[in-house]
């Protein structure tokens, strides 16, 4: 728990810095996936690229960046949806704080990160939310998935943006002060009870005090990135899993080694990861070449312009352009198929957050989580906290039953509703939560010596513009289309001016 401190006192350390506009970055020509290893089955890439769509803006940015032509994703990847394990229980009435206090009677519509029916995200809120409604009977919880990409995010925005059909969210915390600062979410000090004072971890409570000191989200967990393992892949290779303390050399070597192609043809390969203007899943693994890489620096610079940013972002693309454990559509596959092409054993290792651990016990994958691999000796994770947010109302009645249910949510009582080995795996918590009175199981619990490493992403509004600049420059580096020195330098001024923008 003291490193768990260590870590908040650092959350709360993180500037706040903004920014507002994106310029318009040169198409790349199309990369030329002939020269990687050609799959038999799984990820295939022999179309000509089709060009990303322009990502929409969330805080209207001056000018859209232009996407990057990027491969089209494989279609082979198997899908991510776990099995529902054990029989959907029976619920009553507990009451407790389940138990709106409102006397609300209506619908509440609420915005879930990653949900999609029957996937990891789905179970256990599709679970907490019947037992609130078996304690509220007046009050009818309507749930509506979002992803984790920037298309996502925009719809999330555009639903707060019009005030229509959204009541709570559930996002990440680098989201948040774009929300405030348009004034699109409710603060929720006021409906804090003592309890909830003395059980939230303060320093987690703190990264949502982003406006005359008061608190705009219910904290429900802390969210690193792990390296998953696939162990029956490693077995198939005949490769002896490296150690927990490993290095960038290590990493590239077991890479290597469980690349190969099987005796039916398919090609297996040791590596992949998630890359969307809307996360920031593999940035860790570059981001630890030096302390000083960091997307904006103290003194509120772009920080990504400079020899370390260069050199961990070339070492990074060497696993795509150098070393080949990559699949040949690696920089613009979908989060499903990097994610089913784990659970297929098509990849050794992916890098992704908590959220990912329900689903491989779900499906009863071999896997192991993993640190990232030291880099120089540093050690880095990035992630986010993850919130539940009260949209802005008017109806004072509304606005205390979402109160009510965000409390719910974010507690040990929706735990204790939503047991680990229940139709949940791993129960309602996909990562450490943020009180005091939150216990998580394996294996989430081999995050828990990831979280005094963990870099949190700026709480700065314009986020979301700055890593849709960083985007298409990101891409074209690991197609080995744009140095990173070239790249860094074409939008380090945009970058500066995002950055200092109020």
């Amino acid at each position: 728990m003291k490193r768990l401190f260590t870590l908040f006192a650092l959350i709360a350390a993180l500037g706040l810095l903004a920014a507002c506009a994106a310029p318009t970055p040169e198409p790349t020509k199309p990369p030329a996936p002939t020269s990687m290893p050609a799959p038999t089955k799984a990820p295939e890439a022999t179309k000509p690229p089709a060009p990303t769509s322009a990502p929409v803006a969330t805080t209207a940015p001056t000018s859209a960046p232009a996407a990057t032509k990027a491969p089209e994703p494989t279609k082979a990847a198997g899908p991510t949806v776990a099995p529902t394990v054990g029989p959907t229980p029976v619920r009553t009435a507990k009451g407790g704080i389940r138990k709106s206090t409102s006397g609300y009677k209506g619908t509440l519509n609420l915005w879930v990160l990653g949900y999609t029916p029957g996937n990891a995200f789905a179970n256990p809120f599709d679970n907490a939310v019947a037992q609130f409604m078996i304690d509220n009977p007046d009050i009818k919880v309507e749930m509506t998935g979002y992803p984790p990409n920037d298309e996502g995010f925009a719809k999330l925005t555009a639903a707060l943006q019009s005030g229509q059909g959204i009541d709570l969210l559930r996002m990440a915390s680098d989201r948040l002060p774009a929300y405030v600062a348009e004034d699109l979410v409710e603060p929720i000090d006021t409906y804090l009870t003592a309890d909830d004072k003395a059980d939230i971890l303060p320093n987690v409570l703190d990264v949502t005090r982003l406006k005359d000191g008061k608190a705009f989200s219910w904290p429900l967990w802390v969210v690193p990135m792990g390296i998953y393992v696939n162990k029956d892949v490693f077995a198939e290779a005949k490769v002896d899993l490296p150690p927990q303390n490993w290095t960038w050399d290590q990493f590239v070597e077991v890479a290597k080694k469980t690349t190969f192609k099987r005796a039916s043809g398919e090609q297996v390969y040791g590596f992949s990861g998630y890359i969307d203007p809307g996360v920031v899943n593999t940035w860790g693994l570059w981001m630890s070449e030096d302390p000083s890489v960091r997307p904006v620096t103290k003194d509120g610079k772009f920080g990504f312009n400079n020899p370390a940013a260069y050199k961990g972002l070339q070492r990074f693309a060497d696993l795509a352009l150098v070393h080949k454990v990559t699949p040949p559509d690696f920089g613009s596959q979908k989060d499903s198929d990097v994610k089913g092409g784990f659970i297929n054993k098509q990849y050794a290792m992916v890098v992704d957050a908590t959220g990912f651990a329900p689903a491989l016990v779900g499906a009863k994958a071999n896997f192991e989580i993993y640190p990232h691999p030291t880099v120089n000796g540093n050690k880095l994770t990035v992630g986010a906290v993850g919130l539940i947010g009260v949209a802005k109302m008017k109806d004072a009645v509304k606005r205390q039953a979402a109160m009510d249910l965000g409390r719910y949510l974010t507690s040990n009582a929706v735990q204790e509703d939503v047991p680990p080995g229940s139709n949940v795996p791993t129960g309602f918590y996909l990562a450490p939560g943020s009180r005091k009175s939150v216990k998580i199981v394996a294996p989430l619990d081999k995050f828990l010596p990831m979280l005094p490493d963990m870099w949190v992403t700026p709480l700065i509004p314009q986020w979301a513009p700055l890593t849709r600049l960083i985007h298409p420059e990101y891409q074209n580096i690991i197609f080995g289309k744009i140095k990173p020195e070239d790249a860094m330098k074409k939008i380090s001024a945009e970058a500066d001016k995002l950055i200092s923008t109020k």
